[in-house]
């Protein structure tokens, strides 16, 4: 085993602790990354106010990370020592179901390998994330870091960037789409940033007038104040597609009411439970669908899409010992709109 240095999760006090962390002596057609730059989810928020603490099952968040190729396994051919990589949210499949076939890891039959809190389809152990200093992943699921991105904010491009791309790459997003963003955070500035590079004639839907500049700033055509009975009324039927990114749990019945007829609500940022009324998706053969993650064509492809028109997160970097003061913010909605940690106070 090799050892490295990590934050990780302390039940007992829902915080994170510096400590010494253990990753697996390299595998033929695994890489050895230093982790420079790691995002911070609204999911690694979650996990972390969830531990129980159970030492069986540590805990070390972080799955959108950037870094540098520093050694590789024999079987390795397509990475060398200096390449710069990012990695996403899943490190393993199994490779053989017709999900996996189709280049859609994110939707194995057998679940993917998550990059924390996962099980190792080899020994068993617990996947450890990029809160870290050094991570070892399987090469088929580290990804070339294209030139012209910035490696700090290009970081949450592996998780919320490839969470809304999918959705709009696949409905068909194009110049003559008209799409709408449900909240403008860590997904949703990334969905407008992407809808206005594929052309799309784009809004922004918010709770608050006061996210106007900011929508405007991303590209964003107008904005839609869910808040105001008569600009709602003035959207109905008005989109093609409407990205949901809002995190908490709400009703999906105004967001349909928006969607044109036979468009899409592809909802993302709430996984819980949600009711709807027929009526809703009735009126106007209107479809609800939803995404999570991507395959590895899907990210790469993104990825190649970002550095051709210079789409990034926008983020607000902190040293990685202030790791538990990003959580606490995230959880009052005190970023715009992603926190990435600069790994390298980590030694």
């Amino acid at each position: 085993m090799r050892t490295t240095t990590g934050w990780q999760a302390d039940g007992a006090t829902a915080t994170l602790l510096r400590t010494t962390l253990e990753r697996r002596d390299l595998r033929p057609d695994d890489l050895a990354i230093r982790v420079d730059y790691c995002g911070v989810c609204h999911t690694d928020l979650h996990a972390v106010r969830g531990h129980d603490g159970e030492e069986s099952r540590p805990l070390v968040p972080g799955h959108e990370f950037t870094g540098v190729v520093t050694e590789t396994g024999p079987a390795v051919t397509g990475f060398s020592v200096g390449d710069p990589v990012a990695v996403g949210n899943i490190v393993d499949s199994c490779g053989e179901c017709p999900m996996c076939r189709a280049g859609q890891e994110n939707f194995c039959h057998t679940f993917p390998t998550l990059t924390y809190s996962g099980v190792d389809r080899h020994d068993g152990s617990t996947t450890l994330g990029g809160y870290s200093r050094e991570y070892v992943v399987r090469d088929r699921f580290a990804y070339p870091l294209p030139a012209g991105l910035d490696p700090a904010a290009a970081a949450p491009l592996l998780c919320a960037g490839i969470t809304v791309w999918e959705p709009l790459h696949t409905l068909g997003v194009g110049p003559h789409s008209r799409v709408a963003v449900a909240g403008l955070g860590g997904l949703g500035h990334l969905a407008v940033k992407i809808a206005v590079a594929l052309g799309a004639d784009t809004s922004v839907i918010s709770r608050s007038p006061d996210k106007a500049d900011d929508a405007r700033r991303l590209g964003a055509h107008g904005l839609v104040v869910s808040t105001d009975p008569e600009q709602m009324a003035g959207a109905r039927d008005r989109f093609d597609v409407v990205i949901d990114t809002i995190s908490a749990p709400h009703d999906l019945g105004p967001y349909l009411r928006l969607v044109a007829m036979d468009g899409t609500l592809s909802h993302l940022g709430h996984l819980g439970p949600v009711t709807v009324e027929t009526m809703d998706l009735l009126l106007g053969r209107k479809k609800l669908s939803s995404a999570g993650s991507g395959g590895r064509p899907a990210t790469a492809a993104m990825l190649d899409f970002c550095a051709e028109h210079g789409i990034t997160a926008d983020i607000e970097l902190l040293p990685s010992a202030r790791v538990n003061e990003a959580l606490d913010r995230l959880g009052r909605n005190d970023v715009r709109y992603r926190f990435v940690l600069d790994m390298s106070d980590l030694g």
